[in-house]
């Protein structure tokens, strides 16, 4: 009778074990999204592999009248017109800028713009009175 339980605990055991060791179709890792993406090489060389990020930036260009400059925070508000690449209509927005760009421009000047697209945003990247 000891050797009936004692092989019917075991094989409980074993089975409780494999279980353990599967994953179900509901508890399976789901895929990352990047199906693109390779694993990292077993030997830790990388040098072969794509590096470049999934969204390249875009550019654009606007024009339109400066609105209010803001050094502290380092923006340009631009009313602008349609900004095609950016599939933007005409709106006022405060767009990022650098310092030297951000102390070139004046409220009330009419400017021409270039814009780095990311995140539904934009950043001025170079800004000229016309």
């Amino acid at each position: 009778m000891k050797r009936i339980y004692l092989t019917a605990g075991a094989l409980a055991i074993a089975g409780t074990l494999a279980a353990c060791g599967q994953k179900s179709d509901a508890t399976a890792e789901a895929p990352s999204g990047n199906s693109a993406a390779a694993p990292a090489p077993a030997d830790g060389n990388m040098a072969g592999m794509n590096m470049a990020s999934s969204e390249a930036a875009k550019t654009a260009k606007g024009a339109g009248t400066v609105t209010a400059v803001d050094p502290m925070a380092g923006t340009i508000t631009v009313a602008h017109g349609p900004i095609a690449e950016a599939a933007w209509p005409a709106m006022t927005m405060a767009f990022k800028a650098a310092p030297p760009l951000v102390q070139s421009v004046k409220a009330g000047d009419k400017v021409a713009f270039d814009l780095t697209l990311k995140d539904g945003g934009g950043e001025i990247t170079a800004i000229s009175k016309q």
